[in-house]
């Protein structure tokens, strides 16, 4: 039986660790900083923020890393974009095994730039370069619980990581397609949220379909240019983890970064709207980020820099669309 373990028990991490162990050949070891939690779930196997649903086959929670990573033979990762750094400082001072490690976070580190598999390998040394891979694409836990049909992306820096991580989750409800682009796959899915919460904005305050489809365009232009600059490969950005991530995100209330924007041009503030989620929004975060790379690269990105002024400078976000509208018009460049 192979033992798996997950760091990090949120809606993501715990939606995951559950399709794992319902592969009858999986052992999965569930990491959280959250004692209660992992009270909770070893009491009941029902997580609070999926009421009705019980996980099956092998699984354990744990709040004792050390004992989640012993002897695994696959590491998943599921934290946030701030917080994989100190997870895998942790990680890296008790007995790490050397095996895959999939990141499943979707962000980019502040100041550094580095994207998420690049901060994993700066912290525990370049011997686990060729063990990285990556899990991403258009998807809600609360669908992929219930098993409802998702197509998904895995990628790696080896051939050898991404046909293990496709083989790993894939599901008869779960599919899972190989990519070599890892840097493209992980700027799709970390980019996609800045724009999803324009759109939320855009909803919020009433401002149609028409526009939230201009958005969605434009943001998936402003994705691509930076995405280029930094080496990725512009196809990979109309594939599932680009196109299709950013066309789920920027749609559904269900996806907590639309609904913060939506809460925003509500009246609430940051604080309000994040408390209100009860989950850290990973667009506010990775929005720092997308505007130091793109002045790094200047690279112009309009959408990113009005929602940065509406998350951090408190810009009235009708301000914001004005600003937008009023931009000098020129010629549709794809």
């Amino acid at each position: 039986m192979k033992k798996i373990a997950c760091l990090g028990l949120g809606a993501w991490g715990y939606c995951l660790a559950s399709l794992l162990a319902s592969k009858k050949d999986h052992q999965v070891v569930c990491w959280t900083t959250k004692p209660h939690l992992a009270q909770q779930l070893t009491a009941t196997r029902e997580h609070p923020l999926f009421p009705g649903h019980r996980s099956t086959g092998e699984m354990q929670f744990t709040t004792d890393m050390a004992y989640a990573l012993d002897r695994a033979d696959v590491i998943v990762e599921s934290v946030t974009s701030a917080g994989i750094r100190p997870v895998f400082e942790h990680a890296r001072s008790l007995t790490l095994p050397i095996c895959p490690i999939v990141i499943t976070s979707k962000g980019i580190e502040q100041d550094t730039g580095k994207i998420l598999p690049d901060v994993v390998v700066e912290v525990l040394g370049k011997e686990f370069h060729p063990l990285i891979g990556c899990l991403s694409g258009p998807s809600f836990a609360q669908e992929v619980i219930r098993e409802l049909p998702t197509s998904v992306v895995g990628s790696g820096y080896t051939m050898d990581v991404i046909q293990k991580t496709c083989e790993l989750f894939t599901t008869s409800s779960f599919r899972v397609y190989p990519n070599t682009d890892l840097l493209g796959v992980v700027f799709g899915g970390a980019l996609k949220n800045v724009i999803a919460i324009a759109c939320g904005i855009a909803e919020g305050l009433g401002l149609g379909s028409s526009c939230r489809a201009a958005l969605m365009t434009r943001g998936l232009h402003e994705i691509r240019k930076l995405a280029i600059a930094c080496q990725c490969k512009p196809e990979t950005l109309y594939g599932l983890s680009g196109m299709g991530d950013l066309c789920l995100t920027c749609s559904s209330p269900m996806s907590r970064n639309f609904r913060f924007g939506m809460q925003l041009a509500q009246g609430q503030s940051i604080q309000e709207a994040q408390n209100n989620i009860g989950m850290v929004v990973e667009g506010a975060y990775t929005c720092v980020s997308v505007l130091q790379l793109s002045k790094n690269k200047s690279i112009p990105m309009p959408i990113s820099e009005a929602v940065y002024k509406i998350v951090y400078e408190a810009m009235p976000p009708i301000e914001a669309v004005q600003t937008l509208m009023q931009r000098t018009i020129k010629e549709e460049h794809l």
